[in-house]
């Protein structure tokens, strides 16, 4: 019997590793075709900016003329340039999305190959499909954190579902209501435009802090400290909760994953206080060393006894997919919690020096 689970799970690792190499391989083709894009918008949009310098100057010269100019001979002028503008603006936007797209397909592939790394022992990626020499505890830190991607893909599904989804319904309908009654009542026509504009800067605000949660931006731009500082302003003003922040040490920018993995054990943290231990007060601290990144991230929520929780998958699993990433990288996380004595959890992360 315990050679056929010992199979079992063999077999069940060997399928998740084959799925990654999948994954990864798939994300290198993604990224290829990605870079051609790029390379096609930023054509298009050096031919853009050079049409619409063209036609810029040339509605300059116009001005000069203005009072004697046939008026179509301005008007076709005027509504070239804005076109112009119009499609720069548009490709400029898809060519920062285009690049967006490509630095986070890049972090997929770094942490898919690292996860590669970690559960085929060093191997190297293969062209065809390789076994892999199984380590001991490998297969439930590798299920551990595919559980963990499935369940951030169905929460955002669930997100996208009660949010945007919804509200867009709602805009069609509200946007034929205001239709019907264009010609029959004016007034109320005016009323369900107000509605409808207030619930569309309402459901813009909530997209915003939807995108902000799932990647914030300035992550890339500005580096996890003022990220951090942002994310847990806007915690605080949506939930209510006093969440002061203490960052000693070196303000620096770290290198890209670690700065990932910081955000989101903080990100993860917060919600879990919380979410599950009502906490109505939490504490953050960031110590950047020279050598190491320190978080602590303590509540005075209703806590939990460590050893049950951690060994019951389906209430933490990211909690505990969080400790194998930190683990991944050669870093530590405790946790120190008891029923009615609230919770602090504290992870550190050693740093290269030529990379700080």
């Amino acid at each position: 019997m315990a050679d056929k689970i010992a199979v079992n799970e063999a077999n069940t690792f060997q399928a998740f590793l084959e799925d990654a190499v999948e994954d990864y391989e798939q994300t290198q083709r993604d990224l290829k075709e990605i870079d051609i894009l790029i390379k096609q918008s930023a054509a298009e949009v050096e031919k853009l900016a050079q049409r619409n310098a063209q036609v810029t100057n040339y509605v300059k010269q116009l001005r000069t003329n203005f009072e004697t100019l046939p008026r179509e001979d301005i008007r076709e002028a005027y509504e070239a340039l804005v076109d112009v503008q119009e499609r720069l603006q548009t490709m400029r936007g898809q060519l920062e999305k285009l690049q967006s797209d490509q630095r986070n397909l890049e972090r997929l592939a770094d942490f898919q190959r690292r996860l590669l790394d970690f559960t085929a022992d060093g191997a190297s990626l293969p062209s065809g499909k390789k076994k892999s020499t199984r380590r001991e505890g490998d297969s439930s830190s590798v299920i551990r954190v595919i559980q963990t991607e499935e369940a951030a893909k169905q929460g955002l599904v669930r997100q996208m579902h009660d949010g945007p989804a919804s509200a867009l319904s709602n805009f069609i309908l509200q946007a034929e209501i205001c239709q019907r009654f264009f010609d029959i009542n004016p007034d109320r026509a005016r009323t369900e435009l107000n509605a409808l504009k207030s619930a569309a800067a309402a459901t813009f605000s909530d997209v915003k802090d939807f995108i902000f949660d799932l990647r914030p931006m300035m992550l890339d731009d500005l580096g996890v400290v003022p990220t951090l500082r942002r994310y847990i302003e806007s915690f605080q003003e949506k939930n209510g909760v006093s969440v002061p922040i203490t960052v000693t040490g070196v303000e620096r920018r770290l290198e890209s994953h670690i700065e990932v993995t910081i955000f989101r054990g903080v990100q993860e943290l917060l919600n879990n206080a919380l979410a599950h231990a009502e906490a109505t007060q939490i504490q953050v601290s960031l110590d950047l060393a020279p050598e190491r990144v320190q978080a602590v991230v303590e509540d005075n929520g209703s806590g939990f006894n460590v050893d049950e929780v951690l060994n019951e998958d389906s209430r933490t699993i990211g909690l505990a997919a969080l400790q194998e990433r930190i683990e991944m990288l050669g870093g530590s996380l405790t946790i120190q919690s008891s029923m009615g004595q609230g919770t602090r959890v504290d992870f550190s992360i050693p740093l290269d020096p030529d990379h700080t």
